[in-house]
């Protein structure tokens, strides 16, 4: 392939020029072949292939995985009222798995990434919420009609991970959490090939899956390749091809022209067939099925400098496919 300007830049241990904020790992995969796998590695940002990252919102996309694996194995029925007893006897009966991995379960929710005290993300993870996050987020009263908007929550996320939970291990905060460690696991981290990654948990047992997940560049390639692959390791099947391509489907418009949203993935809309696993400051795991490549990008970038990475994203794609 002909060398790209971007690519040379990587392969010579430039951080991208074009890209606000720390820039502190890059890998790419094309076809099988690792095109480039960048570290920063200086006084303020030392980083390489052991380095752990932090997920933030990649972790969604997990719990996307960790959904379709339950499914397969005939545990969990996303069409029917989500398992919460809370919700009982109550207008939030009607709440299913489906609505809450489409952002659409009407729950009121404020995921402003701010101080001001009304963030209700903030306040689930870092605040009242965080020994429970799944329980701060269940309380939320109906804003609207289940599956009538779309309004993006983790805290949608994370009551999928409680109802999860409580089918694998239900009793004791520690039965939880052992049951689902044994089984992302034996689902996922293992027959992918995760090999360092790990997932937290609050003190309910619950696994954050919204935001805290921590894995290596090379893990989280891996985990871009399970899609990128029709759900597929080394001729394996792991996931159902239905699942799948339920991540490419779109279920809602993004406030972003260039960002719609699927089911706890989003489309790049500059890309065509592309799904993306994005979190918070910057991370991303880019898929393009179709084309067989896998582009990591982790960081830490003002969110307000998002575009400007997901530009980059779509210029490397394009001299890699050009």
């Amino acid at each position: 392939m002909a060398a790209t300007p971007i690519l040379d830049g990587l392969r010579a241990g430039q951080a991208p020029v074009d890209v606000p904020g720390e820039t502190h790992a890059v890998l790419v995969e094309h076809g099988g072949e690792r095109l480039c796998a960048f570290y920063a590695n200086d006084a303020s940002v030392p980083c390489g292939p052991d380095t752990t990252h932090r997920s933030w919102s990649v972790a969604k996309s997990i719990t996307h995985a960790l959904v379709g694996f339950m499914v397969d194995d005939g545990l969990v029925d996303v069409d029917a009222p989500a398992a919460v007893p809370e919700w009982r006897h109550d207008t939030r009966a009607d709440i299913t798995l489906r609505h809450l991995l489409t952002m659409r379960s009407g729950l009121a929710w404020n995921e402003e990434y701010s101080d001001s005290g009304a963030s209700d993300v903030v306040n689930m993870l870092w605040g009242a919420g965080a020994s429970d996050v799944a329980a701060y987020a269940i309380d939320r009263p109906l804003s609207s009609s289940p599956g009538r908007f779309f309004y993006y929550s983790s805290g949608t996320t994370n009551i999928i991970c409680r109802v999860l939970g409580d089918l694998l291990g239900g009793g004791t905060p520690q039965q939880r959490r052992s049951a689902m460690e044994a089984y992302l696991t034996e689902r996922l981290f293992a027959p992918v090939g995760m090999e360092r990654t790990t997932a937290r948990f609050d003190a309910a047992g619950t696994f954050i899956g919204s935001s805290f997940m921590f894995a290596t560049a090379t893990d989280y390639l891996r985990f871009g390749q399970l899609y990128a692959h029709d759900g597929c390791v080394g001729g394996n099947r792991l996931l159902a091809s239905s699942w799948v391509e339920g991540a490419r489907t779109k279920t809602a418009r993004g406030e972003d022209p260039d960002l719609d949203y699927s089911t706890h993935w989003w489309l790049f809309n500059r890309l065509p067939g592309s799904v993306a696993a994005c979190g918070y400051e910057g991370q991303f795991i880019l898929v393009l099925p179709e084309e067989d490549l896998v582009v990591v990008r982790l960081g830490k970038t003002p969110v307000e400098d998002d575009p400007a990475v997901r530009s980059w994203l779509v210029d490397l794609v394009g001299e890699i496919l050009t």
